[in-house]
């Protein structure tokens, strides 16, 4: 492995070889030409940003040297906002790579002849060889959802274990206020309240003077209902969000989100409870998740289901100095829900659009982030200066990747590179590998930075000593496995398209559901949310809300179905 300094000083050197090289015969696919920076277009429904990757991972697709693509590439990413991906499927083009973010849109794409044949021209054998090699499980899932029988795409975070990914609903908590309070016990979900606001109460505003709030839900994420509200029933129940309710995995039942006291409907209250005593930031509903990481970042929010949007963005190294820390609290009465690992890949797709002029680029670019190469570089930032191997196997961070990576303030990158770490990472906001997928150029050890044996030691501050002396435990991933869980297994479920009438109807219940669940979220008392949800959901009855349940409570059963054979 060549210097991280010393492989993008040879990129020209790269740039030129692989231009020559990227003028050969491709089989009939276009491809780039000689001495060529390509642009490509990536549309991807799951992307929060919009406009050309830049930064670090920017200058990393520069350099042919560093990834192993034929020639230079920049990644032109556009989200799918303001019915992007509609417009585009109509306009017939929906961009080079392309991800997509559900089974549906990726048979609708497929079906509309819209998306590359990883197959012609040869083009997976000659540029997509990892891929095919590790991958082949999850390229022949998407031949099975095909119309015409051929590979369009994979899915994400494929594994080849047969476990189960780490926890990512772990509840996480302001510790250090929370052990301030003397360690109150929480059972139910609506036992937090009071738990937050005593939090208020000791820490009334966050390091930028504006007030904190226990919770920041964001909006971006909604679909057929308010995304978080659904991920606290999921969270607390086990249940998995499911088309337009919640599935029990254990016993394959269905629970629709406006059914008498289904779980959807309970979490909304607890959030109406949490903005009727000013714990729920006022800006949620307009907000995006970029503007709620900042608030978390600067200690504005005390709590927070997911841990990539709790402690992974307020664990900074500033922070554990001040013995400032987010741990996991569970609810003793919650069974939150874990996901199988498979080697199928789920349901967030890597596709190639059909119409596009450099196939083989395109092949090439996918190719590199299946490796473990890449994988490793997307996550964590360049080998070398941010991590390595061990001369076990085993993998390290570098004193400045571990900072860089933990720290969310912004540290810049050294030259060659420029802008901050954080800001230069890949936008495109989709997985290959399964982060706690093994790699296999290690001694064993998962992707994930949290199961290196590197990181097995000490606690970082007296307050995560405090959680461990509590919980018991040494790690989050060992107090959540030691607790109730629900895991949901893997399958070969693929949802059945809608028809164009019934998607319609769809449309217009599940737009109702998110618009009122906001509306009832933001209710001055109790009189107010109860008439919101009587409306909410009078109006979807009155659009075929019973129509949409009866549809979901047979996808459930096709679902279990599946996940049943594979468990024999």
């Amino acid at each position: 492995m060549k210097s991280w300094k010393k492989a993008l000083a040879l990129g020209m050197c790269g740039v030129m070889t692989a231009g020559m090289l990227s003028g050969c015969d491709n089989g009939g696919g276009g491809g780039a030409k000689k001495d060529e920076t390509v642009t490509l277009t990536v549309f991807s429904q799951l992307a929060n940003y919009s406009g050309t990757q830049t930064g670090w991972s920017a200058d990393l697709f520069l350099d042919p040297a560093q990834t192993g693509i034929s020639v230079p590439v920049v990644l032109n990413i556009i989200p799918d906002q303001n019915g992007a991906f509609d417009t585009r499927m109509e306009s017939g083009n929906l961009g080079d790579i392309v991800v997509l973010g559900a089974d549906e849109s990726f048979q609708r794409a497929e079906q509309a002849g819209l998306l590359f044949d990883f197959e012609q021209y040869d083009m997976l054998a000659n540029h997509g060889k990892y891929m095919q090699e590790h991958m082949s499980i999850a390229l022949e899932k998407t031949r099975s959802m095909s119309s015409d029988g051929k590979i369009h795409g994979f899915g994400h975070n494929i594994s080849e274990s047969g476990s189960f990914d780490a926890f990512f609903y772990t509840w996480d908590i302001r510790w250090d206020l929370y052990k301030e309070l003397g360690y109150p016990e929480v059972k139910e979900l609506e036992d937090l309240v009071q738990v937050f606001k005593d939090m208020k109460a000791l820490c009334p505003t966050d390091e930028a003077g504006n007030p904190t709030y226990a919770v920041y839900p964001w909006p971006d994420w909604d679909a057929n209902m308010v995304m978080y509200v659904k991920s606290t029933a999921t969270s607390f129940y086990g249940y998995d969000e499911f088309e337009i309710g919640l599935y029990n995995p254990t016993d394959g039942s269905f629970y629709g989100a406006l059914d008498k006291d289904s779980p959807y409907l309970r979490c909304l209250k607890f959030y109406n409870q949490l903005y009727q005593n000013d714990l729920l930031c006022p800006d949620s509903m307009t907000t995006e998740y970029t503007t709620m990481a900042e608030k978390v970042q600067k200690g504005g929010v005390f709590f927070s289901i997911f841990n990539y949007a709790g402690s992974d963005l307020f664990n900074s190294e500033a922070h554990l100095a001040n013995n400032q820390m987010m741990c996991s609290l569970v609810p003793k009465n919650a069974s939150p829900i874990v996901y199988g690992q498979s080697p199928l890949g789920g349901n967030r797709y890597w596709c190639i659009g059909a119409n596009t002029e450099y196939p083989d680029v395109c092949m090439e670019v996918l190719n590199y982030l299946c490796t473990p190469e890449g994988r490793m570089t997307m996550e964590y930032g360049p080998r070398e200066l941010c991590w390595d191997y061990d001369e076990d196997g085993n993998t390290y961070f570098t004193e400045f990747g571990k900072s860089a990576y933990t720290d969310q303030d912004g540290t810049q990158m050294p030259e060659p590179y420029a802008g901050s770490f954080h800001d230069g990472m890949l936008q495109i906001n989709n997985t290959t590998w399964s982060i706690d997928a093994f790699n296999p150029d290690s001694n064993g050890e998962r992707y994930n930075w949290k199961f290196w044996k590197s990181e097995q030691g000490t606690a970082r501050c007296e307050t995560e000593e405090d959680w461990r002396s509590w919980s018991g435990c040494q790690s989050t991933d060992e107090y959540m496995v030691g607790g109730n869980y629900t895991v949901s297994p893997s399958s070969a479920y693929v949802a059945t398209q809608k028809s164009d009438a019934f998607k319609t109807t769809w449309d217009q219940v599940t737009n109702t559901i998110v618009t009122y669940s906001w509306k009832a979220i933001y209710a001055k008392d109790d009189a107010e949310y109860e008439k919101i949800v009587d409306e909410m959901i009078s109006l979807a009855k009155e659009y075929g809300y019973d129509e949409c349940v009866e549809w979901s409570v047979k996808e459930a059963a096709i679902r279990k179905a599946a996940e049943d054979e594979v468990s024999q």
